[in-house]
């Protein structure tokens, strides 16, 4: 059997224990005072007719009363021990119902729609950035991964990941590349490339070294008789400040002609990629000259020993700089996270897809191990425990079904009198 529900009392049940045994003794003593009231009004019946009245009313109370406590009785246990059918209703279907609770659970609580509602409703990127916010949290962090630096070098060198040169023989070069440039172009990636080739342009245009070297060339170009006039400065000063205009131009303007001519050449380079057999025989026959050369695997070689040996012994330091830089790392992720909503609200829309996919490929195994569980509680203790949550509320039955029998008696021994006058 599996684990079983624990049967230990804490003080909030022992104080709930006592409650309920004060309520049962109650409902008990008020079930014998309307027997002993209805004997005495039937003994005093015959001296005056009000004492029918109270007699039928204790009547019914008595047999609505003994009705609810019989009801109560049976969900638990079989009353007065007798093999009575339909007692005992719990105890008898412990499996049915712990099979039907694990399937409610799993059809409604872990159905898709609630559990994707539940989690849009926690932001996980606020609290990543407010966990790597804290330097104390990031430092510890940082301090763990380094733990986890040697072992993870002596797996990679397990594996053999050191001569995974030989693997890329098998990897076509142009599709990855392909896929690859997709990847930076979708939603306009590539432009950024762009607008950094432009900018650094626009830098080197106006750096005194370039311009030198521009005008010397200029210079050599022009017959003797323009460099009299300065003619070299003048086109200069003209081929700068047109091609920074159009260098501008092109940066502030979404639609430039420019960068249309780049999505096309970019475009159109992917699709040769893709498709073109030429560029894949080349691309191939570039990467076997590569991988074929011994000094690219004696360079990889050695820089990945290189690499091994400075994580090995900086993992090991006190004073490690890659704890130090990987700690300030995640405290600025942190803080980057904090200040991006819409990064923020990307990681949240990444967060509720996987976790929702989790639980819906899990929520078969949460149901089958809700109802195993259930299965394998005592049933002495978990009707303890229902009774404990609930029990008071059960014995309220007793006095409400007594209250209202009586009532009900007390209506129908009127209606008979009403009928005796009458007829």
């Amino acid at each position: 059997m599996g684990e079983q529900l624990n049967g230990s009392l804490t003080a909030r049940d022992a104080e709930r224990a006592r409650a309920l045994r004060r309520i049962k003794l109650t409902a008990t003593l008020l079930l014998v005072a309307t027997a002993v009231l209805f004997i005495v009004a039937r003994h005093f019946e015959p001296h005056h007719w009000a004492w029918g009245y109270v007699a039928a009313f204790a009547a019914a109370a008595a047999v609505g009363g003994l009705a609810d406590w019989y009801a109560i009785v049976a969900l638990f246990r079989r009353p007065l021990g007798l093999p009575i059918p339909h007692t005992a209703i719990v105890p008898r279907n412990h499996h049915r119902i712990a099979e039907n609770l694990g399937e409610f659970i799993e059809t409604n609580f872990l159905a898709p729609g609630p559990v994707e509602a539940r989690l849009r409703d926690v932001d996980f990127a606020a609290l990543v950035s407010e966990w790597l916010s804290d330097r104390e949290r990031s430092a510890a962090l940082a301090g763990f991964v380094m733990r986890l630096v040697p072992q993870a070098l002596a797996s990679i060198d397990q594996s053999g990941l050191k001569g995974f040169m030989a693997e890329l023989q098998r990897i076509e070069l142009a599709p990855l590349a392909a896929g690859l440039l997709s990847a930076v172009t979708e939603k306009g990636r590539h432009q950024r490339l762009l607008d950094e080739l432009l900018g650094a342009l626009e830098k080197v245009l106006v750096n005194e070294e370039t311009l030198a070297a521009l005008r010397e060339k200029i210079r050599q170009e022009l017959p003797a008789l323009f460099n009299l006039y300065r003619a070299d400065a003048y086109l200069l000063r003209k081929i700068v400040a047109s091609t920074t205009a159009f260098i501008q131009e092109a940066r502030a303007e979404k639609d430039h002609p420019l960068r249309r001519e780049f999505d096309s050449f970019v475009s159109g380079f992917i699709d040769r990629l893709r498709h073109s057999q030429s560029f894949a025989r080349r691309a191939e026959t570039l990467k076997r000259d590569l991988l074929a050369r011994q000094e690219i695997a004696t360079v990889a070689e050695g820089a990945w020993e290189s690499l091994r040996t400075f994580l090995e012994q900086d993992a090991r330091g006190e004073d490690s700089q890659i704890r130090r830089q990987l700690e300030v790392m995640l405290v600025d992720v942190g803080g980057q996270l904090a200040r991006d909503p819409a990064v923020r609200a990307e990681i949240n829309r990444g967060m509720v897809r996987v976790l929702a996919d989790f639980v819906q490929s899990q929520k078969s195994g949460v149901g089958l191990f809700i109802a195993d569980q259930v299965k394998s509680w005592d049933i002495d203790v978990l009707i303890g425990r229902i009774e404990l949550t609930v029990g008071r509320d059960l014995q309220y039955i007793r006095f409400n079904g007594a209250m209202i029998g009586g009532l009900a008696g007390l209506a129908l021994h009127a209606l008979e009198q009403g009928l005796k006058l009458r007829f």
